[in-house]
């Protein structure tokens, strides 16, 4: 299959009292954490391909329902291996990001992952190292809490 010029980004959150826990995992490769990443692949959407990547690197059914945020990012092809298959004119790929609900569901982790962990926001923010990777949580935090963007 080929790796499609695009990158997902899907978090899992769960209601705690009354307000959110999001779902982190700590890379294998690089110690980084940062939520669920994947690429599409051949002919998929963004939203297909965040369904499979959930599932392949959390065990998180591909019925469960996601919720599509407005954050996208662009990421540098430097970072993905496959990107001489995009040719010289594309510098960098958007990165969609996600949410996705949790109810009682077992995170499963994949070889690409060393740990999970359920973050409070103030926790999460503070973890993830990539500037994108905080906008989405920011997004999603103020979307569940039913806050807008200035609240």
């Amino acid at each position: 299959m080929a790796r499609a010029p695009f990158q997902i980004l899907v978090f899992p959150y769960r209601h705690v009292g009354d307000q959110f826990e999001f779902g982190l995992f700590k890379r294998a490769d690089d110690a980084n954490w940062q939520g669920i990443a994947g690429g599409g692949e051949d002919h998929e959407t963004p939203l297909q391909a965040a369904i499979r990547e959930t599932e392949e690197e959390s065990g998180i059914p591909s019925v469960a329902t996601f919720v599509k945020l407005d954050t996208i990012s662009s990421v540098p092809v430097t970072c993905f291996r496959d990107s001489h298959l995009w040719g010289e004119k594309v510098y960098v790929i958007p990165e969609y990001a996600f949410g996705v609900p949790v109810d009682g569901q077992e995170i499963r982790l994949s070889p690409e992952h060393s740990t999970f962990a359920w973050c409070s926001f103030e926790e999460a923010k503070q973890k993830l190292r990539y500037d994108g990777n905080r906008t989405a949580l920011w997004e999603l935090n103020q979307r569940l809490l039913g806050l807008g963007p200035r609240d």
